[in-house]
């Protein structure tokens, strides 16, 4: 099991080159997924971006039918939207559509972003591990997806129900900037994204030494208190919500220990080959 020999031979700026021409690549898949996603305007804030603003969006049938069946009350069905969205800058919309665009690009595009982050790094990694091409682009990929689904579909839902409907006194009523509403939308399903690729960031770690599944399991009480900062951070300061968020975290985190295990015994294999 050998490294790529042309490794040895590039110079630092070389790497520097190759990195450049990756991250062109990927700018480039980002930018003309990004223009499709711009030319389907309509449906991306239309169906997409306001679905979660109606009260019969999926999320918020499913947790009316659940806290019924469970004999709780109807405090998680959902009457009324109690705001509007508004543009109030001459820029709005079109800024909004350009960050959507951008933001809709990128997720489009994230298998090919990994896919240039995998070709990176390869050459540097033994012929069997770069067996392991397709499963890494393919895993990763799936993991991002399932987190911006529950982006979307949990943590967003969640937040505009909370802050949608949140008041001080009955002499204001809510006016949401567009901005505002998309920005919310965008960090919600990009960080859950991110954040589901836990078991990924962990493989690596693990791989280059950094972590190794007695840290984790030692510091699983630390662990388990920054995941609720997490959810905290992107959810509603309500207790429910951020149980919801937090369950599928503290998941990934116990599935991304037994992936560390499972890199430490590979390497302690080949180290007796």
């Amino acid at each position: 099991m050998k490294k790529n020999s042309n490794v040895d031979e590039m110079s630092f700026l070389d790497h520097l080159e190759d990195l450049r021409w990756h991250l062109i690549r990927s700018v480039f898949a980002v930018l003309i997924a990004a223009s499709l996603a711009f030319i389907a305007k309509d449906f991306i804030f239309d169906q997409v971006l306001f679905g979660p603003k109606n009260i019969d969006f999926f999320t918020y049938d499913l947790l009316c039918n659940i806290s019924k069946s469970i004999g709780l009350d109807e405090s998680f069905c959902i009457n009324e939207m109690p705001f509007r969205i508004q543009s109030r800058t001459m820029s709005g919309q079109f800024s909004a559509h350009i960050w959507m665009s951008i933001t809709a690009g990128f997720i489009i595009a994230f298998p090919y972003v990994i896919y240039q982050f995998w070709s990176f790094i390869s050459p540097g990694l033994y012929s069997n591990e770069k067996k392991n091409a397709r499963g890494f682009i393919f895993i990763s990929s799936i993991l991002f997806f399932i987190g911006v689904l529950f982006g979307y579909y949990i943590v967003t839902p969640l937040s505009i129900n909370f802050l949608g409907s949140y008041t001080v006194s009955d002499e204001i009523f809510n006016d949401f900037d567009l901005d505002s509403y998309v920005g919310l939308i965008r960090s919600s399903v990009i960080a859950s994204g991110l954040i589901f690729e836990l078991p990924i960031i962990i493989y690596f770690l693990t791989k280059v030494g950094l972590v190794t599944p007695e840290i984790m399991i030692k510091y699983r009480k630390f662990a388990l208190v920054i995941v609720l900062v997490l959810s905290a951070i992107i959810t509603p300061p309500d207790i429910a919500s951020q149980i919801i968020v937090a369950i599928p975290i503290v998941i990934l985190y116990q599935i991304s220990i037994y992936i560390s295990k499972f890199v430490l015994r590979n390497e302690k294999i080949k180290n007796k080959e």
